[in-house]
C-alpha cells in the first residue's frame, strides 16, 4: 500500500484535448477503418494460380474489438480473472461506473457476483453498447446460462461465437442470480465518449473502473486526454471512493501506434508515459493512496496479464 498526501492544487482538465488537432481526421475514421494489407492470406498465391480476393481487415482505432473477451481470457479459465481478484466491498451496495465496457460482460458479471446497487457501462462504440444491452436482456431472461457452450450475441457484422469468462462463470452457478427486473434496475449501458463528452453525469459514484482503456484514450487524445480522464474520474467519485485502473504498458502503445494517423501523431508527442500515471494521480490529481492488487493476472493470455491498481479518494 502506498499512501501519499495530495500536493495541494489539483490538476484541472485542459480546455481542449490534444487529440482535437486531428478531430477532422478522426471523424473520417469514426466508421470502422479497413485496410487490405496482410489480412486474410491466400491472396494471389496458391489455389492453382487463381488469385483469391484478400479479406479487408477491420482496424479498431479505439480498441473497440468485437470479440475482445474471446482472445483475452484463457479458454481453460471459467471466469474473467479480474473478477476473481476484485473485492466484494468495492461493489456490494455501491454505485459503479465502467468506462470502456465493450460488450458489457464484466459489467454484468460484477452486478451479479457482487450485487452492486447500480452499475453503468459506457463505451465510445454504439454497436458494442447495443451488444451489451442484448447480453443484458439474454442473461436477465435466462437467470443463468445453462451450459458452458452458451452463445453470446456478437455485432451483426461478425459471427456469433462461444464466449468464455463471465458467461461460463454464470453457467457454473458461481455468480448470484438476480431476478430479471432487479438486474435491469441495476445495470444500464449508454454510448459515450467519456473524455470529450459534454454530458453531465447526474450522480457521483463509489467505484469507477477503467480496464485496459488508458492506451486508447492516450493514442486518440494525447496527454491532455489522459489528464482529462483522470480529473473527470476524481470529480465523479464520492469521498472515500475508489478508482480501479488496468493501464497498458508502453510496449503495447508501440504495437498499436499505427492504427490511425491521429494515433501516430499523438504517440510521437506523448510525454506522460504509463509509468508516470501513479505519480500524477497521487501528487497532482489528488488521490490519497494506491494499492497494486496484482502484478500478474493469472488466467489471462500472454499480453493481458497486467497489473491492476486501486486508487482511494
Amino acid at each position: 500500500m502506498v499512501t501519499t498526501t495530495s500536493s495541494g492544487d489539483a490538476v484541472q482538465p485542459p480546455p481542449e484535448t490534444k487529440g482535437a488537432k486531428g478531430e477532422a481526421k478522426r471523424k473520417q475514421s469514426d466508421a470502422p477503418v479497413r485496410g487490405g494489407g496482410g489480412g486474410g492470406g491466400g491472396g494471389g498465391g496458391g489455389g492453382g494460380g487463381k488469385g483469391k480476393k484478400r479479406k479487408n481487415k477491420e482496424v479498431f482505432i479505439y480498441g473497440n474489438y468485437r470479440n475482445y473477451y474471446g482472445y483475452r481470457i484463457d479458454r481453460n479459465v471459467g471466469e474473467d480473472p479480474r473478477l476473481e481478484i476484485f473485492r466484494k466491498e468495492w461493489f456490494a451496495g455501491k454505485d459503479c461506473l465502467d468506462i470502456g465496457c465493450n460488450q458489457g460482460l464484466v459489467t454484468i458479471g460484477l452486478a451479479m457476483k457482487f450485487e452492486c446497487r447500480s452499475i453503468l457501462g459506457v463505451d465510445i462504440d454504439s454497436g458494442l453498447i447495443e451488444t451489451a444491452k442484448w447480453n443484458l436482456r439474454m442473461i436477465a431472461r435466462a437467470g443463468k446460462v445453462a451450459t458452458k457452450s452458451a452463445k453470446v450475441h456478437n455485432s451483426s457484422d461478425s459471427t456469433t461465437q462461444s464466449c468464455p469468462g463471465v458467461v461460463s462463470e454464470m453457467s457454473n452457478g458461481n455468480i448470484s442470480v438476480h431476478k430479471q427486473h432487479d438486474l435491469f434496475e441495476i445495470v444500464s449501458f449508454w454510448p459515450d465518449n467519456f473524455v470529450q463528452s459534454t454530458h453531465r453525469y447526474s450522480e457521483q459514484y463509489d467505484t469507477i473502473m477503467c480496464l485496459s482503456v488508458t492506451k486508447w484514450i492516450h493514442l486518440n487524445w494525447g496527454d491532455d486526454g489522459i489528464i482529462t480522464l483522470f480529473v473527470k474520474i476524481w470529480s465523479l467519485l464520492r469521498p472515500g471512493g475508489i478508482f480501479i485502473m488496468e493501464p497498458q504498458p508502453w510496449i503495447s502503445y508501440k504495437k498499436n501506434r499505427s492504427v490511425s494517423e491521429v494515433a501516430r501523431e499523438n504517440f510521437n508527442d506523448i510525454c506522460i508515459y504509463p509509468e508516470k500515471f501513479r505519480e500524477i494521480l497521487l501528487d497532482k490529481v489528488g488521490f490519497r493512496s494506491v494499492e497494486v492488487i496484482t502484478d500478474r493476472l493469472a488466467g489471462s493470455v500472454t499480453g493481458f496479464d497486467r497489473p491492476i491498481e486501486v486508487y482511494h479518494k
